[in-house]
Formats: structure tokens, C-alpha cells, sequence
């Protein structure tokens, strides 16, 4: 592989990751297109670790603050239990259908994820449409009920095309967080989620980790870092003006674009 398709990739990886539109997806048909391989997995493990980290960097001063806190402060321990509660249903899912969904779902993900981005478009303008009146406006003062609802939305993500971030943001809204806290809240959730996924994912692919992909890695790497840490803070504002309705049509026309793709044997 290039470095440039390296680096168009870890772009990929970066813009997507946080949007309700499906990193997964996006690398596999953006991959498709351009003829990549990645043997064993190891470049989408570690790229997507750099997505994490940039989360990680923009909310350091709150995440080191709930971690200095919690010895002594209700508040901090209450964030922390929050979360943890919130990664499990997503954690059992993962356990009890890991083979359906890499035989089954994977063994044609293309006809999956364009299904899954037109019924994940339509459900986010409905959703977006008839939401119920907002109660939690602050992400990190969510009720710990309404944050395990939200986490086990995450696990709609094992399907392809689904997005880990866009399920668990249409469960804030559906759950009356409002369109913000829900967007921060999903990114809150990343960190223990995606953390975890990427230690799993890295023991499974060590045997295939080779010191000649290094210079692939690390610009792949560097790119989701940067691409995610541009994006963040623009799709909060963003969400905040003018909710997620252009993420929703957006879903629509790639998955119809999609459809029409395999028709003609291009995908």
C-alpha cells in the first residue's frame, strides 16, 4: 500500500469515526475502491486507535479530572460508573454474536451496509422528527438508566453500515438527551468502547504486526489523529445548529448509490 492511500485512509477513519455515518463502512468501500489490502487487519486496528486518542486529547482536562477525583468526589465516581455501565450491554452482544457477524453479516457486507445506511438514514429523520422533548442537557449529568439504554444501542453496531455513533446518538435523543449532550455523550462512550475493542483487536492480529508496514502505519495513524481532532468540535456546533437531518439524507443517497453500484457490478 501507498502512503498516500495511507493517508486516505487514516482520513477516512479520522472524519468518520465520530459521525453518524459509519467508519467501518466508509473504509470498506473506500478500500474497495482503491485496491487495498490489509492483511491480518493490523493497519484499520491501529489507525483507528488514533481516532481514539484524539477524542482522548480534546475532553483530557475532563477525563483527568474524573480521574483525580475519584477517591473522593460522588460526581467523578458517578461519570466513571456511568460509563462502565454503559459499555456492557455492547460488551455481551459482542460476546454472543462475534461469529454471526463476521460469517454471516461480513460474507457479503457490501449488500448489508447499503441496507443498513438507507434504514439508518430514515430512522435518524424520524427520530430527528418526532424526538421527544429534551430533559438532559449536560452529557456527563446523564442518568446512569438512560446512559445503559443509550450504550446498548451501541450494539446494533456489530451489523455493517449501522454506526456505533450514530445508534448511540439517536438513543440519546429517543432517551431525551438533547441533540448535543447526545453527540457528546456517544463520544464519552467511544473512549471505554473503542479502547477496549482496539486491546482486543491488537492481541488478536500480533502475529501479523511487521516492522516494514511501520511508515504505512504511522501516517494511516497520524491522519485519523488529526482528521478526528478537526472534526469533533465543528459536528458538536454543528449538530447543536442544525441537527443530524443532512447526516440522515446523506446515509440515504450513499446507500442508494450503493444499491446502484452493485447493480452494475461495480462494487
Amino acid at each position: 500500500m501507498s502512503l498516500w492511500s495511507a493517508a486516505l485512509l487514516g482520513v477516512v477513519q479520522g472524519l468518520t469515526e465520530f459521525l453518524p455515518i459509519s467508519s467501518t463502512a466508509h473504509l470498506l468501500v473506500v478500500g474497495n475502491a482503491i485496491g487495498f489490502d490489509d492483511p491480518g487487519g493490523v493497519f484499520t486496528v491501529m489507525i483507528q486507535f488514533g481516532s481514539i486518542l484524539a477524542v482522548m486529547w480534546l475532553y483530557r482536562a475532563r477525563l483527568w479530572a474524573v480521574l483525580r477525583g475519584l477517591p473522593s468526589d460522588p460526581e467523578a465516581r458517578r461519570f466513571a460508573l456511568m460509563l462502565v455501565l454503559a459499555v456492557v450491554p455492547a460488551v455481551v452482544a459482542g460476546l454472543f454474536f462475534e461469529d454471526f457477524v463476521r460469517n454471516v453479516l461480513y460474507a457479503s457486507p457490501m449488500v448489508v451496509i447499503a441496507v443498513a445506511f438507507v434504514v439508518g438514514g430514515v430512522i435518524m429523520l424520524v427520530v430527528e422528527r418526532y424526538r421527544p422533548t429534551p430533559l438532559v442537557t449536560d452529557a456527563s449529568r446523564t442518568p446512569i438508566g438512560r446512559a445503559v439504554a443509550v450504550g446498548a444501542c451501541q450494539a446494533l453496531a456489530l451489523i455493517p453500515g449501522v454506526s456505533r455513533s450514530g445508534a448511540t446518538m439517536v438513543g440519546g435523543l429517543l432517551l431525551r438527551l438533547d441533540r448535543t449532550a447526545a453527540a457528546e455523550f456517544s463520544f464519552f462512550l467511544a473512549i471505554p468502547t473503542l479502547a477496549g475493542a482496539f486491546l482486543k483487536d491488537l492481541w488478536e492480529v500480533r502475529d501479523h504486526l511487521a516492522p516494514e508496514r511501520a511508515a504505512e502505519i504511522a501516517v494511516g495513524f497520524s491522519m485519523a489523529f488529526l482528521a478526528a481532532l478537526v472534526v469533533v468540535g465543528p459536528f458538536l456546533r454543528f449538530v447543536g445548529r442544525s441537527g443530524f437531518a443532512p447526516f440522515a439524507w446523506y446515509r440515504i443517497a450513499a446507500g442508494l448509490l450503493m444499491f446502484a453500484a452493485l447493480a452494475a457490478g461495480l462494487l
